[in-house]
């Protein structure tokens, strides 16, 4: 089994959206013994600051003459005032205006993520693995859209959560980060700056107020690989967590690395 997830999106800063979820891809595949499999690591995007956008997540991969390369795709940026959200594996969410005037969310990479919400004077949210970033209500910031829980590790644990939009007025709600590492977008009253997506999850920053703030960056992805314990090599690069579930070995890469079968 595999699960790949990309970096997320960088949140946007002023009248700001929260930032795109990493693409999320997990299935199976068949690998002879003797191949390397090659893992990298997308970081995630960049924070906004200074009423710019967000940076987009970088892509993370698994790679190898064997195999099919998989490619989760990193987020789409959160976008500043008067811009639209960035396309990735979710996209980011659209941009709102004093004049609640929203922009549109970016699009999302199917079947990896989904789109970003709409702007209004409020951020929208970002998307994330499992659902849209919600649309920005007036002054509110949207919320992000929740990822997509996984077992892959012997626990269950949700990634690609989109970032939150920011909130314009005392009385409004910023958009609370999606489940699955999305960071909350920033408010009018104490907590102007957005809080960042989470590392190893590839969640999307959250997108900042107007002012002295600055959106959050996007969350780090990862790769995990399953296999029967019987078929594991212990060859690897990188350091990765190697850990057990039952019959069956995880390898877990939150840095690049290799595994050899």
């Amino acid at each position: 089994q595999y699960l790949l997830v990309g970096g997320g999106g960088g949140g946007g800063d002023g009248h700001a959206s929260g930032g795109g979820a990493g693409g999320l891809l997990a299935s199976t595949l068949s690998v002879g013994a003797g191949n390397t499999l090659t893992a990298t690591i997308g970081a995630g995007g960049a924070k906004g600051s200074n009423n710019n956008d967000g940076s987009v997540g970088a892509n993370t991969t698994l790679t190898s003459p064997a195999i099919t390369d998989l490619t989760a795709n990193g987020g789409g940026f959160g976008a500043k005032e008067g811009a639209d959200g960035g396309a990735g594996g979710s996209g980011g969410g659209g941009s709102g205006d004093g004049a609640g005037t929203g922009q549109p969310g970016g699009s999302g990479t199917s079947p990896q993520g989904n789109d970003g919400g709409t702007g209004a004077v409020g951020g929208g949210g970002g998307g994330g693995a499992s659902l849209v970033g919600q649309n920005a209500s007036g002054s509110d910031g949207g919320d992000g859209g929740a990822g997509t829980a996984s077992t892959i590790t012997g626990s269950s644990v949700t990634y690609a959560g989109g970032g939150g939009g920011c909130s314009q007025q005392p009385s409004t709600a910023f958009g609370s980060g999606g489940a699955g590492g999305g960071g909350n977008g920033g408010d009018n009253v104490s907590t102007p700056n957005a809080q960042p997506g989470t590392d190893a999850l590839g969640g999307g920053g959250g997108g900042a107020r107007p002012g002295n703030a600055n959106g959050g960056d996007g969350g780090d992805g990862i790769v995990i690989l399953r296999m029967a314990t019987a078929s594991y090599s212990g060859t690897t690069t990188g350091s990765p967590t190697i850990s057990t579930s039952g019959s069956d070995t995880i390898i877990k890469f939150t840095a690049n690395g290799t595994y050899t079968t």
